[in-house]
């Protein structure tokens, strides 16, 4: 539930995304973000907003991205995303769907 005040303006609020990215050895990275583009992009620059885990790992390839709510549900879910097996991951993957709660 989001709760808004009159002064609150639509344009504030965030939609937060759970993302996966897999790395040209074959390992998925699970993240979150508000913009899932502008990361992806932050990630192949290999620069200092890339994840450490991702540098020098490229060419990068974004398996999968889904809307999730609010920052504190994307953190949940990124939270048991990543504690899943890599089977786990890419059955995410190939359904296109996150597992129901």
């Amino acid at each position: 539930m989001v709760c808004r005040t009159e002064q609150d303006d639509e344009a504030t609020i965030k939609v937060w995304s759970l993302y996966i990215i897999e790395n040209r050895l074959g390992h998925l990275y699970t993240g979150v973000t508000t913009d899932v583009a502008r990361r992806f992009r932050e990630h192949q620059s290999d620069g200092g907003r890339c994840a450490r885990s991702l540098r020098g790992k490229g060419p990068l390839r974004l398996r999968f991205s889904c809307l999730v709510g609010d920052k504190g549900r994307a953190l949940s879910i990124e939270r048991r995303v990543k504690k899943l097996s890599r089977s786990g991951r890419l059955a995410i993957i190939e359904k296109g769907q996150l597992p129901v709660d």
